[in-house]
């Protein structure tokens, strides 16, 4: 599927976090357009079940055609919360689940068709085969372009991709947060020729004064002059520099933030100072 280099996720575009008026996403729509990112992400859920509306009435105000740009959402939580009456967080991947999330998607993202639809978090009561039906409806109707899980293990990933094509495994990536780089799950993706998709890319690093974080911005301070990046495209480019070729969600709410990254998509950095922030994330050497 076409895909932008970054993927703008709205996560905390709504109640959930900035509380952006319907302005205000106008403007972190366009400013991401104006920087090539045209790929948003969301999921169900987002904003108490409110986000992909504010996205989708805010969508319908902007001068751009909606084959230029990409929808992503996810679902399979259902979250108790004022808009719902779920009685208990859970997972839910029935069929009558899926066509129902999915019709609700398209209504408040106000378009005929989602480009990726991903099951937001693996369920141990999750029935391949029927997954796998509800997806061959979806795409024969034209309702879902592509299909991708999020969060799942590797073999989470195959027992589904067995039964169904899938696209992508959205999963955490960070300099803090580096347990796909040795657990299979990146490798995995790599044998199969498909790109991952990482959230929380910037992981803890400016929300937390921990030891490990300390040790993170000496390295990031030793090195933001010699690529003339500042400490966020840093963080990016760690991500990028993986031969799994990582496809990043930026969660930010922030303008200006969008274009810093989008900017940062030029920062490559070297063998060996990719290195050094693998160690300052361990705390150790490598063995």
């Amino acid at each position: 599927m076409q895909i932008s280099p970054l993927i703008v996720g709205t996560m905390r575009w709504g109640i959930w976090g900035a509380n952006h008026s319907e302005k205000q996403v106008q403007h972190l729509i366009e400013t991401a357009l104006s920087q090539g990112l045209t790929t948003f992400d969301h999921a169900d859920i987002y904003g108490d079940y409110t986000g992909e509306r504010l996205f989708g009435n805010t969508l319908q105000h902007c001068s751009v055609a909606r084959d230029s740009v990409q929808l992503i959402t996810k679902c399979g939580i259902e979250m108790p919360c004022a808009n719902r009456d779920f009685k208990i967080k859970s997972y839910n991947y029935s069929a009558e689940h899926l066509l129902k999330s999915v019709e609700s998607s398209l209504r408040n993202l106000r378009t005929d068709y989602i480009d990726l639809l991903l099951l937001h978090r693996p369920s141990p009561l999750m029935i391949p085969q029927e997954i796998a039906s509800t997806f061959d409806k979806l795409k024969k109707e034209g309702k879902v372009k592509h299909f991708g899980v999020s969060n799942f293990s590797p073999s989470q990933f195959e027992l589904l991709d067995s039964e169904f094509p899938l696209v992508t495994n959205q999963f955490e990536v960070s300099v803090n947060e580096t347990k796909a780089f040795y657990n299979g799950t990146l490798d995995q993706l790599m044998l199969k020729k498909l790109r991952p998709m990482a959230w929380s890319i910037m992981g803890n690093y400016f929300s937390e004064n921990s030891e490990q974080n300390l040790r993170i911005k000496k390295v990031l301070n030793e090195l933001a002059p010699k690529y003339d990046a500042t400490e966020n495209q840093l963080l990016l480019a760690f991500i990028l520099k993986h031969p799994a070729r990582i496809l990043p969600v930026i969660g930010t709410s922030n303008a200006e933030t969008l274009v810093t990254l989008a900017n940062g998509l030029r920062a490559e950095l070297s063998r060996e100072d990719w290195f050094k922030l693998l160690e300052a994330s361990r705390g150790t050497a490598v063995e």
